[in-house]
């Protein structure tokens, strides 16, 4: 299992958080309230988002490194376009 993990500041992080879990929860398995949320895709992948006052916390997790790189530029994109007044930044660490 890997793990890559991004803080990106916003004002909006609850709502988005909410918004990338309800766009996510008519296919996948999703839990969320305006604080935290997990969307889990299946097949070992999963992304878990908490919300605080000024950033957003996002931590994608996948059993292959190599898809580990796609599913962070899905997630960052879907949340980005939620927040086209805004340009968020996300620098994903990697562990593993």
């Amino acid at each position: 299992m890997v793990t890559s993990s991004a803080t990106v500041r916003t004002l909006s992080a609850s709502r988005y958080l909410q918004q990338l879990c309800k766009h996510w929860s008519h296919r996948f398995t999703v839990t969320f309230d305006p604080a935290k949320g997990n969307i889990d895709f299946g097949e070992g992948q999963s992304v878990e988002l908490s919300a605080k006052e000024t950033e957003l916390v996002v931590v994608v997790r996948d059993n292959e490194e190599v898809s580990l790189a796609k599913l962070e530029t899905v997630v960052a994109d879907h949340i980005k376009r939620f927040a086209f007044r805004e340009t968020l930044d996300f620098n994903w660490s990697r562990q593993t």
